[in-house]
């Protein structure tokens, strides 16, 4: 299966590295953000899963606006993928994006949806207490993460879980379900489930309001 893959932060590096361990996958090319500079001496640092892909001597390609580059979108669609895999990417991928590979855009959204749909899962769910979270892989299509879901792996939470212990350990199911999803997939094994949109929360952006709140430290705490 030929598969090019979208992603930046360490939450998407497990997955990333289970495709490129994998003998049933080829991983054609790599989507991350543009290199950030750090404040301690300006120097530009290039993404987790930039780091990753050029170890293994992928191609890496870093618009800032992937739905408006057009030369991004030419080289997507030259390379003619089985699937698109995206793992907190960062950025919106338009119907022409999804529209590509030939069997899916699939992702890999870090809650049990319909609940926490957005950017910030794992921390609103602390914030609210919840007992249990998990991951979902789902197709993907052009709302925030309303696509019909594909499989959904669960995890507790314990009481002196907080963010970092939470994300690392989803980080890691995510990428065994999400190796799980597509040889399924591609068997045809899987009956894709729609969301129930009434059952919806949302985990939008951790806002300057919410700073004064200590993600580092567990639910209880």
């Amino acid at each position: 299966m030929k598969i090019v893959f979208f992603g930046t932060p360490q939450f998407a590096v497990p997955t990333l590295e289970k495709l490129l361990n994998h003998s049933e996958f080829e991983v054609l090319a790599v989507v991350t953000q543009p290199d950030k500079r750090r404040e301690r001496g300006n120097k530009l640092t290039p993404t987790p899963v930039k780091a990753i892909a050029t170890a293994h001597n992928l191609p890496v390609w870093q618009p800032e606006r992937v739905k408006k580059d057009t030369e991004t979108l030419s080289k997507l669609k030259q390379l003619d993928a089985d699937v698109f895999v995206v793992v907190a990417y960062g950025q919106i991928l338009s119907a022409k994006i999804l529209n590509m590979p030939k069997l899916a855009c699939i992702n890999v959204h870090g809650s049990i949806l319909p609940k926490y749909r957005g950017a910030a899962p794992i921390q609103w769910c602390l914030y609210n207490g919840e007992r249990e979270t998990g991951i979902t892989t789902m197709l993907m299509d052009v709302g925030m993460d309303t696509g019909a879901m594909l499989q959904i792996a669960t995890t507790p939470i314990g009481l002196l879980d907080n963010a970092q212990d939470l994300a690392e350990r989803l980080a890691e199911i995510g990428g065994d379900l999400l190796v799980e999803t597509l040889l399924k997939l591609e068997r045809k094994e899987i009956q894709p489930i729609p969301q129930d949109n009434l059952a919806a929360t949302y985990a939008p952006l951790i806002q300057k309001p919410d700073y004064g709140l200590d993600w580092s430290k567990s639910a209880i705490q």
